[in-house]
């Protein structure tokens, strides 16, 4: 299920002033690697910053430290993204994990207001939607916040918790196919739960393929159905 994930206008809003944003600050250890089984849980990691009692820490700086701006004038915007990024998806999706320990059901690497960024949602152990942007240069923390929005779709949420396979090992296993730019549950339009992942080769050729969530198989999305997202994403 597709989701636009937003900078909070009030994180934003802070940003301008020069004030301070309250997240949850995220070593980087590179390593990214996720175990493919289970829906991937961590706990929370020691902070970088300092932190208080309830585990959140103070973020000076909100921006990115990969500056980009949102423009695809060109219709490259996409491939320079992709060469610019430091972070990997597995990698995004462990620094998710740890700010938010729980299930990541998506990433999507974007040029937005601070920078380039990740941009994941996590269904956290509590049961709530968090979604949560990361830097694409070091994995940390900029903004977190839980979606009070979000409708809880049973069918989705059964697919999370059941899936052998998770959104890290998906991404690893789309890897050979170029760089991974999203990868999202999908249960809307097809008979099982598949993770959707998009990659981009060298050249700009971008690849979109499907992920058993049971077996962890590599498959190519169906042409009717890419052209139906590629339509979608026009209308957005």
């Amino acid at each position: 299920m597709k989701r636009h994930l937003i900078i909070a206008t009030a994180a934003a809003a802070a940003l301008v002033a020069g004030g301070t944003v309250t997240a949850v600050a995220v070593s980087n250890d590179g390593s990214g690697s996720a175990r493919p089984g289970a829906p991937v849980s961590a706990q929370p990691a020691a902070h970088d910053a300092g932190t208080s009692a309830s585990g959140t820490a103070q973020v000076q700086d909100g921006r990115s430290s990969i500056r980009m701006q949102d423009d695809d004038a060109d219709g490259r915007e996409d491939l320079r993204e992709a060469k610019a990024a430091k972070v990997t998806a597995p990698d995004a999706a462990a620094a998710a994990l740890k700010a938010v320990p729980g299930t990541v059901a998506g990433l999507d690497l974007d040029a937005d207001r601070p920078g380039l960024v990740w941009d994941a949602d996590v269904l956290g152990k509590d049961g709530k939607w968090h979604e949560i942007t990361l830097d694409a240069g070091n994995a940390r923390v900029l903004n977190q916040h839980v979606d009070h929005d979000e409708d809880d779709d049973a069918r989705e949420l059964a697919a999370l918790r059941n899936a052998k396979t998770d959104a890290a090992a998906a991404a690893r296993t789309a890897a050979s196919h170029g760089t991974v730019t999203s990868v999202e549950l999908d249960d809307d339009h097809r008979s099982k739960a598949a993770w959707e992942v998009e990659t981009l080769t060298k050249d700009g050729k971008e690849h979109k393929l499907l992920v058993d969530t049971q077996s962890g198989k590599l498959s190519a999305v169906p042409a009717h159905d890419a052209d139906d997202d590629d339509n979608d994403g026009a209308d957005d």
